[in-house]
């Protein structure tokens, strides 16, 4: 039996959401405002728990300032997992918010190895796929961990909030989060609370909430920066929200990731990448035989075809409902249905990478 890991690092074996909900304290995500309705991951209940949303819920109801901080891991290539944020990141721009972007490359030089010049470059290519999935530069801060700001008085704000927040915890409680635990991990979970509670800082936009919205095995980094934040009187912070969405499945059934090339789908994948990826790797519910799958019918809820197809592809519910219904009987087979998610793949990747070339104009002025 494969061993499970599971830390903001790395993730292997198998998920139990339940558990996990339960272990780290979260709630479950229910009762939310109807335009919630709009975006496919909250209607599917793909983002399924949250902490203290009702501060933001409060905040998009009064038209109140609010922000939603989040980051990126600069290594490997953009995929359709990092769509989940993207659309996210739209999704609240429209509510208000201010987002912030945080360029994790202290944490890829000292959890990884990264270069911080590699890190720049591999930034530069998520950001482009953000403006090219709808997201408004003007209204982002967007920067790298290794150089916050070029007016001093922000930046003394953001690396002095680091040290500030060093001294309210100790090794012990790094290693209980944490488990194994090294000096660089450290620095870079500290900067990363940093990450989440500057915003609030007078120097940046004040006390405001902040919501974060992450996968549930960076859970960690914000357990310890909400136990932090209330140790610290001066700056007084208001508590962090967050918000969590299901895994989205690699190509071979298991989380996606950027350092494995044939378990992700790229954003700047080609039309035949795309096909051939789909048709050899994309782990399938279907039967061994087309006899089977004519009488037993498929398991959608292991194909990562149809989980593609839910996540994102396919956004009418009945349309939807429809395929997970005939894939459930046998008739529909699992080569008719990698075929349909290969024409609603490149059909959004035709659009998508059209823009991403307007995109560079805008990126260029940031670098």
């Amino acid at each position: 039996m494969k061993k499970q890991v599971f830390n903001p690092w790395e993730v292997s074996g198998e998920i139990n959401y339940e558990k996990l909900i339960k272990e780290f304290g979260l709630s479950p995500l229910k009762e939310l405002p109807k335009i919630f309705n709009e975006e496919v991951a909250y209607r599917r209940k793909i983002i399924f728990a949250h902490r203290d949303i009702q501060r933001i819920l409060e905040a998009i109801k009064n038209k109140k300032k609010f922000v939603m901080m989040t980051g990126l891991m600069p290594t490997g290539k953009c995929h359709l997992g990092h769509l989940m944020i993207i659309n996210q990141m739209v999704f609240f721009q429209k509510f208000g918010a201010k987002i912030y972007i945080a360029v994790a490359d202290l944490e890829a030089y000292n959890a990884r190895g990264q270069s911080l010049e590699e890190s720049k470059k591999i930034a530069k290519e998520y950001l482009l796929n953000y403006i090219a999935g709808g997201l408004d530069l003007k209204k982002c801060d967007f920067y790298f961990q290794s150089e916050r700001n070029m007016e001093a008085e922000k930046s003394n704000a953001y690396y002095r909030l680091q040290n500030i927040l060093a001294r309210h915890l100790t090794f012990n409680e790094f290693k209980a989060v944490y488990g194994e635990i090294s000096p660089g991990k450290m620095m870079a979970s500290l900067l990363q609370a940093s990450d989440m509670l500057h915003p609030q800082l007078p120097e940046f936009e004040g006390d405001c909430p902040v919501v974060i919205p992450v996968g549930i095995d960076q859970d960690p980094h914000i357990r310890l920066a909400r136990d932090i934040s209330q140790r610290i009187k001066i700056p007084k912070f208001t508590q962090l929200s967050s918000i969590y969405n299901l895994f989205i499945p690699g190509l071979n059934g298991g989380k996606m990731s950027s350092s494995a090339p044939n378990s992700f789908i790229s954003l700047s994948d080609s039309p035949e990448e795309i096909k051939n990826k789909i048709n050899k790797y994309a782990f399938s519910g279907g039967r061994d035989t087309l006899e089977e799958h004519r009488k037993l019918g498929g398991n959608p809820d292991i194909d990562v075809s149809f989980q593609y197809l839910k996540f994102f592809f396919e956004q009418d519910d009945k349309k939807l409902a429809q395929i997970e219904k005939d894939y459930r009987s046998g008739k529909m087979l699992t080569s008719e249905l990698k075929k349909y998610l290969i024409e609603k793949i490149n059909a959004f990747l035709k659009g998508h990478q059209k823009k991403l070339e307007k995109a560079k104009r805008e990126v260029e002025k940031i670098f």
